[in-house]
Formats: structure tokens, sequence, C-alpha cells
């Protein structure tokens, strides 16, 4: 039996508007887009996978779906910090640049602190400390 080795490559967000997005990505997060051939997609290199942005309309008729629902999309994408003080940095810094946030930082159940906020399509990002995780010097969650 082959099992996939428990790895994530790339995340990829199906997009209202490509161009809005990766403006989102690059002006707000700060963030560099890899250099690539195609006008129909941007990737960000992470540390060790890829976050893609891909216009809705063509993810649909790529994976042969359709799309209902709510504002908000039925999955969050993390992003950890090594300290309480690096939430509230970052989202003082996001609150600055104007970015929706959905859910003030705070202590939560589990132990941890976090709080929640929205790019341009409701793609919710937890961004946490999580005091149990431990994390190498470039920020991958290491056993």
């Amino acid at each position: 039996m082959t099992f996939m080795e428990q790895r994530l490559s790339i995340i990829t967000l199906a997009v209202k508007n490509l161009e809005v997005a990766a403006s989102f990505y690059k002006d707000k997060f700060g963030w560099n887009p890899q250099p690539i051939d195609s006008d129909d997609i941007y990737f960000f290199h992470l540390n060790g996978l890829l976050l893609g942005l891909y216009p809705l309309d063509k993810t649909i008729e790529d994976a042969t779906v359709t799309i209902s629902g709510g504002e908000y999309h039925p999955f969050t994408l993390a992003y950890n910090t090594r300290s309480e003080t690096e939430v509230d940095e970052i989202f003082t810094e996001m609150k600055a640049k104007g970015v929706k946030i959905i859910k003030e930082p705070e202590k939560v159940f589990w132990g941890g602190y976090s709080g929640y906020i929205a790019d341009p399509d409701g793609n919710l990002w937890e961004i946490a400390y999580n005091p149990f995780m431990k994390m190498d010097d470039r920020g991958n969650v290491i056993s």
C-alpha cells in the first residue's frame, strides 16, 4: 500500500479578482510573488510550501465543481508566531493597512493566543501564538 508523505506542497486559493488578491498579499503582508510565465496565477514561496492565487472561475472550470455558500470559506490558514507580543504587533500592522479584522487576538481555550483576519475573498487567516508548538528559526513547525 502506498501512502502520501505527511506534507503539504501548495495551498491554492480560488480568488474573485486575481489582481486584488495579489495586491493584498504583496502590499498588506509584504510578500513577494515568485517570477512565473503566466498572468493567470500567482505563487508566494512560504516556509517549505507555496501559496497559490488562481481565479475562482478558472478553478471552478478546472475542478469541474460548483460553488455555493456563505461569505467565508470552511477552512483557515494559520500563521504561527513566537510570542503573544508578535501576534499583537501583526494585528497593529494589519489594522494600519486596512485589513479586515474578524476577531481580535485573545487567550484561547487551548492555551494559546490568537485572532483572525480575512483577505479580500473572505479566506480566514488565524494569527496565533501556540506555546506548545516548536518552530525552527525559519518558522517551520518542528516535532
